[in-house]
This record gives C-alpha cells, sequence and structure tokens, in this order.
C-alpha cells in the first residue's frame, strides 16, 4: 500500500479554533435551549416548534451550502460536532439537524442544476425543513426494489407509490424523492426528484409511535399522481442510484455523529451519578468494577469518535471515504448500545425510570443499528471494498 493511501487513514483529530468555538457554541445552545424541553418532547412524540426557528438562526441547518446560497460555508466535520454536540443532550433534535444537512441538502448542492440550487437551498437554509424519501414498505434494506414509479407526460412527471419511515416528514416543506421512471431497467431506472410539499397529488401519512427518538417525526409519504415539474428532476433520468447511495454515504458519517453523541450523554450521566450514589458506606465510583466498566465505555466511545472524525476529514479533503463512513457507523452504533445499556445498568433500578436520563439515551442508541443502512448492510459495504 502507497504512502499516500496510507496517510489517508490517520485521523487529523486536532480541531481548529473556529471549529472548537462553533462545537461549543452548540454545545451551549443544546444545554441552554434543548434539554429543558427534552422530556416534555419525548412525552409528546413531537419536537417543540419554537426550536425549529432557532436551529436556522443558528446556521445549523445550512452548514455546508454556500455562503451565496445562504449557508455557512462550512464542512463535513462541522455538521459532525454540531449532530455530536445536539446528541449529547437529545438525539431527537439531532436527527433534524443532520438530515437537513446530509440528506437534503447535499444532494441538491451536489447534483442540483443551478435553477434549483438557488431556488431551494436558500429556503433549505432559512425556514424550509428538507426530507428525504428512498424507502418503502416493501423496501428497506433492497432500497432498490421500490415499487413507486414516475411516469413522463409533458413536461411534468407523474409519481404514483408510497414512502415509509422518512425522517423530518411532518415537518419538511422540500422532499428528494426516488421513483422508477423505467422498471425494465431495474435500478438503473431509479430517478431523483425534488418534490414539495404542496404539489398536488402529494401528502403526508401516518406518523410512526417509535421506540426511541421520539420526538422526531418519521412518517409515510403518499404520491397519487403526485405531479412534479420538468425541472424539478433532480440530476439526469436513471442517475437516482448513484444520487442515492453517495448521499447515504454522507449521511452514515452524521449518524455516526449521533451515536458518539448519545454515547457520550449517557456516559457523562452515569459517571456524575456513580460519584453521589453510596452503597456499602462509599460511593459506588469507588468499586474498581465501575471503575473498570467506565474506563472500558470511554475508550471504545474514543475510537468510535476518532472513526467519525476521519470519516468525515476524508469526505472533506476530496478523498474516498465509502468504506470509512461505513466503518464509523457500524462501529459508532455497536458502541453505543453498549454504553448506553451499561450506564442503565450502573445506575441500577434508577436507570430503568424515564426519572433519569440513561432510559432514554438507550432508547435512542438502538435506531443507530437500523437506519440509513442496518449494521449488516455496513458489513456488506465494507467487506465488498476489501475483497474487490
Amino acid at each position: 500500500m502507497s504512502t499516500e493511501v496510507d496517510s489517508r487513514h490517520i485521523a487529523l483529530t486536532i480541531l481548529s479554533e473556529e471549529e472548537v468555538m462553533f462545537r461549543d457554541a452548540v454545545a451551549a445552545f443544546a444545554e441552554e435551549e434543548v434539554r429543558p424541553r427534552v422530556h416534555a418532547m419525548d412525552q409528546a412524540a413531537k419536537l417543540d416548534p419554537d426550536l425549529i426557528p432557532r436551529f436556522f438562526e443558528l446556521g445549523l441547518m445550512g452548514i455546508e451550502v454556500p455562503e451565496d446560497l445562504g449557508g455557512a460555508g462550512g464542512s463535513l466535520l462541522m455538521v459532525t460536532l454540531a449532530v455530536e454536540a445536539i446528541s449529547r443532550v437529545d438525539a431527537s433534535a439531532s436527527i433534524m439537524v443532520d438530515v437537513q444537512n446530509t440528506l437534503a441538502n447535499y444532494p441538491i448542492l451536489r447534483y442540483g442544476t443551478d435553477d434549483q440550487r438557488s431556488r431551494y437551498l436558500p429556503r433549505l437554509t432559512s425556514d424550509t425543513v428538507g426530507a428525504y424519501a428512498l424507502s418503502e414498505p416493501g423496501s428497506g434494506s433492497d432500497a432498490f426494489g421500490m415499487a413507486s414509479r414516475a411516469t413522463k407526460k409533458g413536461d411534468t412527471w407523474i409519481l404514483d407509490g408510497r414512502k415509509m419511515w422518512i425522517t423530518n416528514g411532518a415537518e419538511a416543506g422540500i422532499y428528494v424523492v426516488f421513483a422508477n421512471a423505467n422498471p425494465s431497467a431495474g435500478y438503473k431506472g431509479i430517478t431523483a426528484f425534488i418534490v414539495e410539499r404542496n404539489f398536488p397529488g402529494f401528502s403526508v401519512g401516518k406518523k410512526e409511535d417509535k421506540l426511541g427518538i421520539r420526538a422526531s417525526s418519521t412518517t409515510e409519504l403518499i404520491l397519487d399522481g403526485c405531479e412534479v415539474p420538468e425541472e424539478n428532476l433532480l440530476g439526469t433520468q436513471g442517475q437516482g442510484y448513484k444520487i442515492a447511495i453517495e448521499t447515504l454515504n454522507e449521511g452514515r458519517i452524521g449518524i455516526g455523529a449521533q451515536m458518539i453523541g448519545v454515547s457520550r450523554g449517557a456516559l457523562d450521566a452515569a459517571i456524575a451519578y456513580v460519584q453521589e450514589r453510596k452503597q456499602f458506606g462509599k460511593s459506588v465510583a469507588e468499586f474498581q468494577a465501575v471503575q473498570f466498566q467506565i474506563a472500558q465505555a470511554a475508550t471504545e466511545l474514543e475510537a468510535a469518535r476518532l472513526m467519525v472524525y476521519n470519516a468525515s476529514r476524508l469526505k472533506d479533503g476530496g478523498h474516498g471515504f465509502t468504506a470509512e463512513a461505513a466503518m464509523a457507523k457500524l462501529f459508532s452504533s455497536q458502541v453505543a448500545e453498549r454504553v448506553t445499556s451499561l450506564c442503565v445498568e450502573l445506575f441500577g433500578g434508577y436507570g430503568y425510570t424515564k426519572e433519569y436520563p440513561v432510559e432514554k439515551f438507550y432508547r435512542d442508541a438502538k435506531i443507530g443499528t437500523i437506519y440509513e443502512g442496518t449494521s449488516n448492510m455496513q458489513l456488506q459495504t465494507i467487506a465488498k471494498l476489501l475483497l474487490k
């Protein structure tokens, strides 16, 4: 292996002064404005609507978008830092920011025409939530076995089908939607479209009642003769497969950031608790078994963080990052399950109640092994790249 390739795998973990200031500002926002709302949002299974305008005001909804299109002109690492910081407080709030940046803004920025970028990105960075619609009732991991169809009629595309598991579905006004315009060509017929909520034939269906990230909306989308103007075709006809895969590669880094944030939030709570909790005449933190478990959890969390940051740096540097993104997503979600489970145990019976925060971190962690590609799909991606 060449020195050039080897150097790509060295994580540049030292953050710049600008990155540190940005991370700390987001963390302060999460503590001051998100944390007081967490319990109520989880109970209501809905984000506080007052939070969403604040995401836009702080520039969190267009971090990678150039300044001339209303964004912050930042990097994927900055997205990673923001998602991690918010996830330490609430994974539901963080996933809105993550999806906006990695799944809604990115494909339009990367594949949109000048007209599409100028029409949609200023809205997505200022006041309109975005969503990404790939999965369907019968196509999850096999996302490209989709049944949704796109038929051209004059200068309009007609979309028919149903989309499922759409994060931000209830709040979004702009959707990146995939449908097959040439079913006989298989996945090569899949095409991407920019769909607005008010387009004829488009509607938001059932909202799911979930185990974790409850305040984040996960909905069905119904395409019943949905009319999409020709100018809203994203990329070229049949390019949807490529657009979807590239977008998910970036999105997996965002999920990795979410999972390390969830792990850190749970571990912070557990570390504070074991130093206060007394058993057998001394704090629980004085028992070596507890110390070792916390040390192991912190070590795994740090390894996951380095993997997530490294994948972000690779993408920002213009290097290939598909395997590293899959590894980061896989490992960080595994670590999140282990760490949050341990933290529930360290709280004892209290950890199993909603009076303390760790049970929510535990519930929120599970989704990391499922969405934006299950763990088995990450393993398949990694193995395929290693063995080709």
